[in-house]
């Protein structure tokens, strides 16, 4: 029992003595927490910790919350999602309490080890080739939001989406699904994936970099309106929908999003917005990958967000665990998309 506390203590945000929920930095660290519970519960699994031996609890207890269900992966029976559910503490006397979730739907990323490897590298390549949504552990995500939804009632508002890396995918794509039908659910995105060439990371010369995006914008906003008459009302849908956005500029698995909405707001500010406005919501390695003409998910192209920056120095610009330590240098915005 010692051994498994100490693994907590000295790794997670154990300086979070109570939970402030209307700090952003507290609900943050919760949801960063929450995935990593995740993380944590498949390595118990591929280690056959059970009981007493197992290093996951900690990570919801501390705040609270139980473990209502594990989400399993059809292909490797590996465990790539949790339902949590807060247990209010009334002794506590915390009057932040109405912006807590009542749910909470966590998704791991990629584990590199034997169990799980093959697959989660798979999956990961279906981010590149925008077939992440096809696949059985998104299908099962949705799901699974889509009956939590229905179970508790209401707009969704007192349900959370989380996730890292991979997560983040499949967080964000059944985010974006459920926002198409009205249902708006706060979503923490740690380092979602943005499959994409990073100019900022190959191209020294800003004048260069500028004259590429323009370029790019052109040259998708004529794809867009070829291809998808549709793509628009869709796209418009999602604008009152922001989910938590959480990058690394670092990390050039995610640090695209960066470039994606200072590249929109730049545009409009040049008076171009009106392409930027039809090349924001279109991916045209999307439509080669996936061929001209065919119906494609582009689960990562988003209209609106809340953008949060990391810019404090460190060498894992990746993981998880940055994103609930003490003392962070962040920079956040809010990004809407006005159609």
């Amino acid at each position: 029992m010692a051994s498994r506390t100490e693994n907590f203590y000295s790794s997670g945000p154990s300086h979070l003595t109570y939970v402030n929920w209307d700090d952003a930095y507290h609900r943050k660290s919760v949801a960063a927490s929450l995935v990593n519970g995740v993380y944590v519960l498949e390595n118990d699994r591929q280690k056959q910790r059970k009981g007493l031996d197992s290093l996951a609890c900690h990570w919801w207890e501390f705040f609270h919350f139980q473990l209502l269900d594990t989400l399993i992966d059809d292909d490797d029976s590996s465990i790539f999602g949790a339902i949590y559910e807060f247990k209010r503490q009334p002794s506590i006397g915390n009057n932040t309490l109405h912006k807590s979730p009542c749910y909470v739907i966590a998704f791991r990323g990629t584990i590199i080890k034997r169990d799980t490897f093959l697959r989660d590298i798979e999956l990961d390549l279906k981010i590149l080739t925008h077939e992440l949504h096809e696949t059985s552990r998104s299908k099962i995500a949705i799901e699974t939001v889509r009956k939590m939804v229905a179970s508790v009632g209401g707009n969704g508002s007192n349900i959370w989406l989380a996730g890292h890396s991979l997560g983040s995918s499949i967080a964000l794509h059944a985010g974006k699904t459920m926002a198409k039908s009205g249902i708006r659910i706060e979503s923490f995105l740690f380092n979602p994936p943005f499959p994409s060439i990073p100019l900022d990371q190959i191209i020294n010369s800003k004048r260069m970099k500028h004259g590429i995006r323009i370029f790019g914008s052109v040259a998708r906003a004529g794809v867009g309106i070829f291809m998808n008459s549709d793509m628009k009302s869709s796209f418009s849908a999602l604008s009152d929908w922001f989910p938590r956005l959480f990058v690394n500029q670092s990390d050039y698995i995610c640090s695209k999003y960066v470039e994606y909405f200072e590249h929109r707001r730049k545009m409009e500010n040049i008076g171009v917005g009106r392409i930027e406005k039809i090349a924001t919501q279109t991916s045209v390695s999307c439509r080669i990958m996936r061929g001209v003409g065919m119906k494609s998910e582009t689960v990562h192209l988003i209209p609106s967000a809340i953008l949060t920056m990391n810019l404090t120095p460190q060498h894992e610009a990746h993981s998880i665990d940055q994103w609930w330590k003490p003392n962070l240098q962040l920079k956040s915005e809010e990004h809407k998309y006005k159609y």
